[in-house]
């Protein structure tokens, strides 16, 4: 198997998961705070929750997909998330200041969130009203069932 199809779709799959959330998340946020009329404060600590949401979901997704040092692609997942972002605002604002206390700390929650996302694992079982008649603890039984 490819180093592309290994690690590089896995890894670009998580970022397109990662900024879909994000817009999901921020445009409910984005609701909440027309119709609640929020506080500066707690739609900061909000919108870190929604990169810490997004970095922990992109790095479950690699961590999945790419199966050997999830810790370490769901890393590198939140690490990109940050740096997209990043170039992004720098983009649409060149000129403007960079605010390095800000910048290092949603890094930190960036890398964190796909950190703790990439190293989780959770076992699926599905409802076994699927398969009557076989035992709950088989799930293997599933690849010898026809067609």
């Amino acid at each position: 198997m490819s180093m592309e199809t290994k690690v590089i779709k896995p890894l670009l799959r998580s970022l397109f998961i990662s900024y879909a959330l994000s817009a999901l998340f921020l445009g409910a946020l984005a609701f909440a705070l027309y119709k609640l009329r929020l506080g500066e404060s707690l739609v900061n600590l909000l919108i870190f929750a929604v990169y810490f949401a997004a970095c922990f979901a992109g790095g479950f997704f690699t961590g999945r997909k790419v199966r050997n040092r999830r810790f370490f692609w769901g890393l590198l997942s939140g690490m990109f998330y940050f740096l997209i972002l990043f170039a992004a605002s720098w983009a649409m604002d060149p000129r403007a200041s960079i605010q390095a206390a800000r910048s290092l700390m949603v890094l930190g929650v960036c890398a964190f969130g796909g950190t703790l996302g990439g190293m989780l694992i959770f076992q699926v079982h599905l409802p076994f009203t699927v398969l009557p008649g076989f035992h709950p603890g088989c799930l293997k039984i599933q690849k010898y069932l026809p067609d």
